[in-house]
């Protein structure tokens, strides 16, 4: 048996799984589980049983002697080597699809930031590893994922179309978050929201505080925004109201349209006591926009969210909006996939998550012959916007 003051005195041990940094050594070779199992006295199974954190049948005294050698030469196992041997990779890939028109940055929307966040935590803590990849082409998405050795992926953001190319090429368990996609496609479960509940109930919200000029605000009309559409819909159904298309407002969110739009959207307030926009972050830049301009929230209008994120509460008044749990979602996303690749098959294929509505300071309440008067006094601020022109560009304030 080789004794450490022998190794030391050698300076040299064989190459295998493992790094050596250290110093003692030259950074020539590395030190193997062997090596260390023969300088300890012990099996080479008990040495990589505390490595790899499986320590329920082994001595704490002899977890404590392993783990100071592993500290002492700086040991870091050798994934590949180990991924070889396990025929996986302990690698989660995680890609997402967004509009070029609407971010340069991802993640600097709080529910993607949060989102990530979420998913990166609970992959590390189940000792995964997270390869991510965003764009707007599902073409280059694929030809990304494809070469990824991964063993199960995560996706979000993609429409019923993007996945169906997507799963005609990569067969590993995948997971949606925030898909809407036909159960014809097998093999896969979608993590999602009540959204068509949440834009249900805070629209009916709006209307029991007396509103009925009602603009709903998105960017799209599809996927989420659509459904979430659809509760507001149904809502006014309740209230026997219909919903006008001018009620419709589609934002234009990129660098070079969202000026123009969000100046349109300003002349058009004197038509609505309340708006009720598919994001936190679309509703907190209108209310910085109106407000900059001279329109007092709620006074003169009320805006609602959806998300509940760190803007909606930060930002003054505080926004009424619809809770979601963003970090639960990441969480029961790598749940599913992790039993997926261990072969665990589901019958609840689409699981949504319950929303809850929180009410704030963004939302008055009117009477109901002031109903139909639009944004109060809001003919005299945009008759000022007239004055100042061009002068009135936004200062890119998005909370």
């Amino acid at each position: 048996m080789l004794r450490l003051d022998q190794v030391c005195e050698r300076g040299v041990l064989r190459s295998g799984s493992g790094v050596l940094r250290s110093e003692l050594f030259g950074g020539q070779d590395m030190i193997t589980i062997k090596d260390m199992a023969e300088m300890l006295g012990i099996s080479t199974t008990t040495v990589s049983n505390v490595i790899h954190g499986k320590t329920s049948e082994v001595s704490q005294k002899t977890v404590e002697r392993v783990e100071k050698l592993l500290d002492k030469y700086e040991y870091v196992p050798n994934i590949s080597a180990r991924s070889l041997s396990q025929n996986s990779s302990k690698i989660i890939g995680v890609a997402l699809k967004c509009r070029k028109d609407k971010y340069a940055n991802l993640f600097s929307d709080p529910f993607f930031g949060e989102l990530i966040g979420a998913l990166e935590a609970e992959i590390r803590a189940q000792g995964y590893f997270m390869m991510i990849y965003t764009s707007n082409d599902i073409s280059e998405i694929i030809r990304n994922v494809l070469t990824w050795n991964v063993d199960g992926l995560i996706l979000v953001g993609m429409l019923h179309d993007d996945f169906i190319r997507i799963k005609s090429r990569y067969k590993n368990p995948t997971v949606l978050i925030d898909s809407y996609a036909s159960r014809e496609i097998m093999n896969y479960v979608n993590i999602g929201l009540e959204d068509e509940e949440g834009a249900y109930e805070i629209t009916r919200y709006l209307l029991k505080m007396g509103h009925r000029r009602i603009a709903f605000l998105a960017d799209n009309m599809e996927g989420v925004d659509y459904t979430r559409y659809l509760g507001h819909l149904r809502a006014l159904a309740d209230y026997g109201l219909e919903m006008k298309e001018e009620n419709l407002l589609i934002f234009h969110p990129g660098t070079v349209e969202r000026e123009s739009s969000l100046r349109e959207l300003y002349y058009r307030v004197k038509n609505y006591t309340a708006f009720m926009c598919c994001s936190d972050y679309y509703a907190v830049l209108l209310m910085n926009y109106f407000m900059d301009r001279g329109i007092r929230i709620p006074e003169d209008l009320s805006i609602t969210g959806f998300d509940n994120n760190l803007m909606s509460r930060v930002v003054r008044p505080a926004l009424t909006t619809v809770r979601q749990d963003v970090t639960k979602k990441g969480r029961l996303a790598v749940e599913y996939l992790l039993k997926m690749i261990q072969g665990t098959e589901f019958s609840e294929w689409d699981v949504k998550l319950p929303i809850e509505i929180v009410i704030r300071d963004s939302v008055r309440e009117i009477r109901q012959e002031d109903a139909g008067d639009g944004a109060a006094d809001s003919k005299d601020v945009v008759e000022k916007a007239d004055v100042c022109g061009n002068c009135c560009n936004m200062d890119e304030k998005e909370a």
